[in-house]
C-alpha cells in the first residue's frame, strides 16, 4: 500500500474516532435536554416562567443518569478502540484528502472549540500551507509572499472556486507567493489572532531570505483574525508587522453579522419558556467562533466576562492597522441596494456597513479611503473569491 493510501486510510480511522466521540456526546447531551423538559413540564405549571435545575427525581431521575452513564462508558471504549483501529491501514474507507478537509472544516466551524476542550482529533492545528501542504520553517517564500486566510466552516482549498483562485491568479500576473493559513475556525478570533501573530514571527525569523514585503487578503472571518494577528503582533513587540503593506479585506463582517443575531434572538425567546428552555442549550453548542461574529470581535477583552447573547456592543474600538494600506470589498445582493430597508443583508451574510467598516459611533468606524473600497452588485458572499471583476480590483490595488 502506498503512502497516501495509508494517510488516507488513516485520516479515516482518525474521523470514524472523532465522528464517534461526538456522537456519544450528543446522545448525552440530548438525553440531558430531554429530561430537563420533562423536569419543567411535570413542575411548571405554565408555559411561562422560571423552570427547575433541570433534573427530575426518584425513579425516572435514575433512568436519565443511566443513559448519561452508558453512554459515556461505551463512548470512551469506542474511542480507545478505533484509536488501535486508526494505526490499521486497512482499517476505515478511505476519504480523499479535499473532502477530508471540507468535512473537518465544516466541524470545526461550528464546534471546534469544544473539540479543542475534549482533546478530539477532528480539532484542526493552526499550520501555513502552500498547495495544501505544511509549510516547513525556513521554507523559502520568495521576497513577496501573500498570506490568504479563508473564513468560518472553510480551508485553504476554499480559494478555489469555480476554477479560479484569487492568490494563484496574483502569483502568476504580480509574482507573488501564496501561503494559505488552516486554521480552527471555531475557536475564539482573539485566540487565533494570537496564535497566528506568533506563527509569522517565529515563521519569518527562521527565512535564511529576508522578505520584502508582506499583504495579506482576508475572506469573511479571515479578515477578522488578520487585525486581531496585526494587534497582538503589536501588543508582543513582533517585528512581522514592518513587513506588511497592504491588507485585503472581502466581505469581512467588521462591526458583525445580523444572521449570528437572529440566531441568539431566537435562542433568547425559547429561554422564556421553561417547557422549551432546554432546547437553547443546542444553542450554546455554537462555537466561540461563531459567538464573535456577532459583533465582529477581535480582542480577548471584546468577549472575556460577556454574555455570548449581550446586545450592546462591548468591544472596544480598534482602528485599522496603522501604515498599513487596507482595502475592504463589500457585495450587494439586489435587495441590499434596490431597498433601503434591506441594505442589511449585503453579500447575503454580512451587510454592506459591516464589510466597509462604517459605524454610527464615529469611534468605530474604520475610516477605509474612498479609493480603498468596492462593492460589487450581484455579487454574493462566498462569490467574492471567483468572480473576474473582484479579481481585477485586487490585481489594481495590489499591482501598485
Amino acid at each position: 500500500m502506498s503512502d497516501s493510501d495509508c494517510e488516507s486510510h488513516q485520516r479515516a480511522g482518525s474521523a470514524a474516532r472523532g465522528a464517534s466521540r461526538l456522537a456519544f456526546e450528543a446522545v448525552t447531551e440530548v438525553a440531558r435536554i430531554v429530561e430537563g423538559m420533562h423536569s419543567n413540564i411535570a413542575a411548571t405549571p405554565l408555559p411561562l416562567g422560571e423552570g427547575t435545575d433541570g433534573q427530575t427525581s426518584g425513579i425516572t431521575r435514575l433512568v436519565y443518569d443511566g443513559i448519561r452513564n452508558v453512554t459515556g462508558t461505551l463512548g470512551y471504549g469506542v474511542d480507545q478502540a478505533l484509536a488501535v483501529l486508526d494505526q490499521i491501514p486497512q482499517a476505515g474507507t478511505p476519504l480523499p484528502q479535499p473532502r477530508w478537509d471540507a468535512v473537518v472544516s465544516a466541524v470545526n466551524g461550528v464546534l471546534g472549540d469544544h473539540l479543542v476542550r475534549r482533546e478530539n482529533p477532528l480539532a484542526i492545528r493552526m499550520q501555513l500551507r502552500r498547495d495544501a501542504k505544511p509549510v516547513e520553517l525556513g521554507e523559502a517564500v520568495g521576497p513577496r509572499p501573500l498570506l490568504l486566510i479563508h473564513g468560518l466552516c472553510m480551508n485553504d482549498r476554499a480559494w478555489r472556486r469555480h476554477g479560479h483562485d484569487h492568490g494563484e491568479a496574483l502569483a502568476e500576473e504580480l509574482g507573488f507567493t501564496p501561503i494559505h493559513l488552516f486554521y480552527n475556525t471555531g475557536l475564539h478570533i482573539s485566540q487565533n489572532g494570537r496564535a497566528l501573530a506568533d506563527r509569522l514571527e517565529l515563521f519569518f525569523g527562521e527565512l535564511a531570505d529576508p522578505i520584502e514585503e508582506l499583504t495579506i487578503i482576508g475572506h469573511s472571518m479571515g479578515g477578522l483574525v488578520a487585525r486581531s494577528a496585526y494587534e497582538y503582533a503589536g501588543q508582543l513587540g513582533h517585528s512581522w508587522p514592518e513587513k506588511v503593506r497592504r491588507i485585503v479585506f472581502l466581505g469581512s463582517p467588521h462591526h458583525g453579522a445580523p444572521l449570528e443575531r437572529v440566531g441568539n434572538w431566537a435562542l433568547g425567546m425559547a429561554e422564556m419558556s421553561p417547557y422549551i428552555a432546554p432546547l437553547a442549550r443546542l444553542g450554546t453548542l455554537r462555537s466561540a467562533g461563531v459567538s464573535d461574529l456577532r459583533h465582529g470581535s477581535l480582542l480577548d477583552e471584546d468577549w472575556e466576562g460577556h454574555h455570548p447573547r449581550v446586545r450592546n456592543d462591548p468591544r472596544a474600538p480598534t482602528p485599522l492597522p496603522r501604515g498599513v494600506a487596507c482595502y475592504a470589498v463589500a457585495g450587494a445582493l439586489p435587495a441590499s441596494y434596490k431597498a433601503p430597508g434591506l441594505a442589511f443583508i449585503g453579500d447575503g451574510l454580512v451587510p454592506l456597513k459591516s464589510a466597509l467598516g462604517q459605524h454610527d459611533d464615529p469611534d468605530r468606524e474604520l475610516r477605509f479611503p474612498d479609493g480603498h473600497q468596492a462593492i460589487f452588485p450581484d455579487i454574493g458572499h462566498l462569490d467574492l473569491l471567483s468572480r473576474q471583476e473582484v479579481y481585477e480590483q485586487l490585481r489594481t490595488w495590489l499591482s501598485d
